[in-house]
């Protein structure tokens, strides 16, 4: 029974603090217009050379849309956001991710682009990465990879 009454007591005062921050005009307060970003199924094929992709979803729980505008990685100085449109790549400013929608970032679509990686990953390590937005503040992700035929689709 005490250790209940300490959780709930622990719940009132958080609950307290975030109606509180809410009052305040900090960009990290709740209802700051920024979107509510989540991103699912990332993973990179183990390269095998010194380029690779970067593949995952980008959902948008908010009423607001946003743009991934680049993507950051130490693994690489070179990091770019492709489409593929008639079976050509082209590297792109942004990509748009619908309010109340997602961003699917796959294999023969739209994808993060790694040139003259600085070493190559292998199967079963993880690629650190940063997607930066026009509105919401940096995602830090980490790609595991995956074997270089991996295709989520396929299963």
């Amino acid at each position: 029974m005490n250790r209940r009454t300490t959780a709930l007591s622990a719940a009132v005062a958080l609950s307290a603090a975030l109606a509180l921050t809410g009052c305040s005009s900090s960009s990290e307060a709740a209802g700051d217009g920024k979107p509510a970003l989540k991103v699912s199924g990332a993973f990179m094929p183990q390269p095998v050379m010194d380029m690779a992709g970067g593949f995952l979803t980008i959902k948008n729980d908010s009423g607001t849309a946003d743009k991934l505008t680049s993507v950051t990685s130490s693994i690489s100085d070179d990091v770019t956001i492709h489409e593929t449109k008639n079976q050509k790549m082209q590297e792109v400013k942004s990509f748009d991710i619908p309010a109340n929608g997602e961003l699917q970032l796959a294999r023969g679509g739209n994808h993060i682009m790694f040139m003259e990686l600085k070493k190559l990953p292998k199967q079963g390590e993880k690629v650190s990465i940063e997607l930066h937005f026009e509105k919401s503040d940096p995602i830090k992700v980490d790609l595991p990879v995956e074997a270089a035929n991996h295709n989520p689709q396929q299963h």
